[in-house]
C-alpha cells in the first residue's frame, strides 16, 4: 500500500489556482452526548491543548472527563444549537463563501475546515488540490496565536500535507491581532452595536483563557490579546477606565491567566454597572464559548451579583467589515503568487507530443 494519497486526475490544460484554507477549532455533529464523547476525545487528545504526561491524562480523560462530561457539553450545546445546526459551523461556511466572493476573479479558492471534527483539516487540504491549487494558504481563524489553537491547527494541516505525493507551496498566516483591518473590523461591530443601544458604561473584552505556565514558557498569547484590547479601545476612543480585558473558559485546577472573565463579572456586578457591553474579539465567529458561557452563563452571573443591563456583541461572524478584512489579510499574504496559466493549450499540445494522455 503507498504511503500517499492517490493524486487527483491532472490534465495539462487545466489552470492552475491559488488556494486558501480557512480552519476553526470545530464542532460537534449535533448536541448529543453519544455527538460529544468523539469530538471531546479528539480535542482533550491533543497534545498542545493537554500537556500532561500522556499516561496520566489518558488516564483522567478515559476514565472520569468521558464518563461525564459528554452529557454536561451536550445540555449546553442543545441550548444555542440552530435549525441550521452548529452555530460554529454555520457562521465558518458563511465567512468561507463570503471571503471566495470577495476573491472571485483572482484564481483563488477558498475552503474551510475544522481543527476537531468534520469537515476535517485533510478534507479542506484534498478539497483545493482536487481543483487545481498548487499554492496554498493555511489560515487559522484565531487573530491571536496560541500554540494551543493555531499551534494545533497548522499541526493539522501539517500532517495532511505529509501524506500528498506532490504537495503545493504554502505559507502560512500566524496571527492578526494588530491588523489594522481586524481592529477596524472589530471596532466597526461595537459602533453598530451603541448607534442600536446607546453606549454602555463599560466595554469588557473577554478572550478565551490559556494556562498561566504557557506563558512562563513562551506562548506569546495573552500579550496578543492585550494588544488587541488596547487597539481596540484606541480605535473607539476609550479611556483605560472604560474598558476591561479578561479571560474565560477555564478548565481544571490549574492556574490560567488572570483576570478571570467570572470574576469580573461578578465584580462589576457588586459595582452597580447599569449597562455592560460585552464582547469576544478572540473568536472569528460565534459559538458555544460566546453564546452559552458568555451571553447566557455570563449574563447570569452578572446579574446575580447585582449587575444592571447586560448586553452581549456579536462576534464578527459574516459582518461586511470583517470579510473585507479577512479578503485583505489573503490578498496580502497571497502578494507575489500568481498562477502561470497563459498558454494552456500550447502546454497541453506540447504534453501530448510527449506521450501525455491528457
Amino acid at each position: 500500500m503507498s504511503a500517499f494519497l492517490p493524486e487527483p486526475s491532472f490534465r495539462h490544460d487545466s489552470p492552475a489556482r491559488l488556494g486558501v484554507l480557512l480552519i476553526n477549532l470545530g464542532t460537534p455533529a449535533a448536541p448529543t452526548a453519544r455527538a460529544l464523547r468523539p469530538y471531546l476525545k479528539q480535542f482533550l487528545s491533543d497534545r498542545r491543548v493537554v500537556e500532561l504526561p500522556r499516561w496520566l491524562w489518558a488516564l483522567i480523560l478515559n476514565g472520569v472527563i468521558l464518563n461525564v462530561r459528554p452529557r454536561k457539553s451536550a445540555e449546553k450545546y442543545a441550548s444555542i444549537w440552530t435549525p441550521q445546526g452548529s452555530p460554529l459551523l454555520v457562521n465558518t461556511c458563511s465567512q468561507a463563501e463570503g471571503l471566495a466572493s470577495r476573491l472571485a476573479g483572482e484564481h483563488v479558492v477558498v475552503e474551510f475546515a475544522m481543527r476537531y471534527g468534520q469537515p476535517s483539516v485533510e478534507q479542506g487540504v484534498q478539497k483545493l488540490r482536487a481543483q487545481g491549487v498548487e499554492r496554498l494558504l493555511l489560515l487559522p481563524l484565531y487573530p491571536q496565536y496560541a500554540a494551543s489553537s493555531s499551534g494545533s491547527a497548522l499541526d493539522a494541516a501539517f500532517a495532511a500535507l505529509m501524506k500528498l505525493r506532490n504537495m503545493p507551496e504554502v505559507r502560512t498566516v500566524r496571527h492578526y491581532h494588530d491588523h489594522p483591518a481586524y481592529i477596524a473590523a472589530l471596532a466597526a461591530q461595537v459602533e453598530a452595536h451603541w448607534r442600536q443601544h446607546g453606549r454602555g458604561e463599560k466595554l469588557l473584552m473577554s478572550f478565551h483563557g490559556v494556562p498561566r505556565y504557557t506563558l512562563d514558557k513562551g506562548d506569546p498569547y495573552p500579550c496578543e490579546c492585550h494588544k488587541t484590547g488596547r487597539l481596540l479601545a484606541e480605535a473607539l476612543g476609550l479611556a483605560a477606565s472604560d474598558y476591561v480585558v479578561c479571560f474565560q473558559s477555564r478548565f481544571g485546577r490549574t492556574e490560567w491567566v488572570k483576570p478571570y472573565t467570572s470574576d469580573v463579572l461578578r465584580e462589576l456586578g457588586r459595582q452597580k454597572v447599569g449597562k455592560l457591553d460585552v464582547i469576544c474579539p478572540g473568536f472569528a465567529a460565534d459559538c458555544l464559548e460566546t453564546l452559552e458561557e458568555i451571553a447566557m452563563e455570563g449574563k447570569e452571573t452578572f446579574l446575580t451579583a447585582g449587575g444592571g443591563e447586560y448586553r452581549y456583541i456579536p462576534c464578527l461572524n459574516d459582518s461586511a467589515p470583517w470579510l473585507e478584512a479577512l479578503a485583505s489579510i489573503c490578498r496580502e499574504q497571497l502578494a507575489g503568487w500568481r498562477p502561470a496559466n497563459a498558454d494552456l493549450s500550447a502546454r497541453k499540445a506540447r504534453a501530448q507530443a510527449m506521450g501525455a494522455k491528457a
